[in-house]
C-alpha cells in the first residue's frame, strides 16, 4: 500500500494560507503573471468528480451551520449538522480525454472533496435539471425532486500537495450538501475517466459505466464565514448530480493523507484514507434553467 505523509513545509504553508484571507490573496495580487479566476460557467461545466468509497473514519465531534447560496435554493432555511462518518472521497477527472481548457484545468484539478454523513430535514423540492458539460449537453432536461440531505462534502488536499495561492482562494470554499434525488433513472452510458489531480495522475485511464442518479449536491456556506465576492460568484453555481458508476478496482488499495483546507475546519486533524474502487460520478448541472454566468 502506498502512503505518503505531508511534508512539514507544506503543512506550514497551508496553515498560513487558510488562516488569513489576505495571505491567500496577497501573492496573486502581487504577481502579474498569476492565473485569473475562470468564469462561473467555464469552471462549473468542467467540474467532474469521481467518488471512491473510503475506509471507516469518524472525525472529532464537529457541528456546522449551512446556508444555501445558489439562487434557486436560497429560500431554504439554515440548518445545523454534526459531521458523521466519512463515506467517500471525490476527486477531479476528465471524461473521454476532454481536458478542461487552459485557465480552467488549473483550478479544477485541485477540487478534492471529503464527504461525511449528515442528517437533516426533508425539503421535498421539485427541480428541473440540465447537463452543463459539452459531452452530455444534448441530453434533454429532466424533472427531479430532492428530499433529505445525506452528505456534506468539504474541501481537502491530498498528501500535502498545496495548490497555488490563487487556486486555494477558490477551492477552499467549495462545500456541497448532497440530497437524495428522485426519480432515479439510469443514464446507461460508458465513458473513459482520467485523473486530473497530480497526486493520482499516475493512475491509468479507466472505463466507467454510468447508471442511476442518486443525489444532487448543491453549494452551501458554512458557519456564516466571509467568502470573497469573486469566489462566491463562482462556487454558488456548482451543482453536481451524483450517478452510480461501474469501474474496475485499483490493483491494490491506495493510501492517502488528507487535510482540511476550509477555514472553518482547518483545525481538524489529518485523516488517513484508503481507496480502492470508485462508485459514483458527479456531473455538473444547472437548476431551473438558471445557467451560470459566462
Amino acid at each position: 500500500m502506498s502512503r505518503v505523509r505531508p511534508r512539514a513545509w507544506a503543512a506550514t504553508v497551508l496553515l498560513a494560507l487558510v488562516t488569513s484571507g489576505v495571505a491567500a490573496a496577497g501573492p496573486a495580487a502581487a504577481n502579474p503573471g498569476i492565473q485569473a479566476l475562470p468564469s462561473p460557467l467555464r469552471f462549473t461545466s468542467s467540474l467532474d468528480l469521481e467518488c471512491y468509497r473510503t475506509n471507516v473514519y469518524v472525525p472529532p465531534t464537529t457541528t456546522v451551520l449551512t446556508r444555501h447560496i445558489n439562487p434557486v435554493l436560497t429560500g431554504l432555511p439554515l440548518e445545523t449538522h454534526t459531521l458523521g462518518a466519512r463515506e467517500k472521497l471525490c476527486v477531479p477527472v476528465a471524461k473521454n480525454y476532454q481536458i478542461p481548457p487552459a485557465g480552467v484545468v488549473d483550478f479544477v484539478r485541485f477540487v478534492d472533496l471529503s464527504c461525511y454523513r449528515i442528517t437533516g430535514v426533508n425539503v421535498n423540492r421539485p427541480l428541473n435539471l440540465r447537463h452543463l458539460n459539452l459531452l452530455f449537453q444534448t441530453l434533454p432536461p429532466k424533472n427531479v425532486t430532492i428530499f433529505y440531505p445525506q452528505h456534506l462534502c468539504v474541501p481537502v488536499i491530498k498528501n500535502g500537495v498545496v495548490p497555488p495561492a490563487e487556486v486555494l482562494k477558490l477551492v477552499q470554499y467549495i462545500d456541497l450538501k448532497c440530497y437524495v434525488e428522485s426519480p432515479q433513472v439510469p443514464l446507461n452510458k460508458t465513458i473513459t475517466l482520467s485523473h486530473l489531480n497530480p497526486v493520482l495522475g499516475h493512475l491509468p485511464p479507466h472505463g466507467a459505466f454510468i447508471t442511476y442518479n442518486r443525489q444532487l449536491c448543491v453549494p452551501v456556506q458554512k458557519n456564516n464565514q466571509a467568502i470573497p465576492f469573486d469566489v462566491f460568484n463562482i462556487i454558488r453555481w456548482i451543482d453536481l448530480e451524483m450517478y452510480d458508476i461501474g469501474t474496475p478496482a485499483l490493483t491494490n488499495p491506495f493510501g492517502l493523507n488528507i487535510r482540511h483546507i476550509n477555514p472553518s475546519l482547518v483545525n481538524l486533524p489529518p485523516e488517513q484514507v484508503v481507496i480502492q474502487q470508485a462508485f459514483q460520478l458527479g456531473l455538473p448541472v444547472a437548476k431551473n434553467g438558471l445557467i451560470p454566468p459566462a
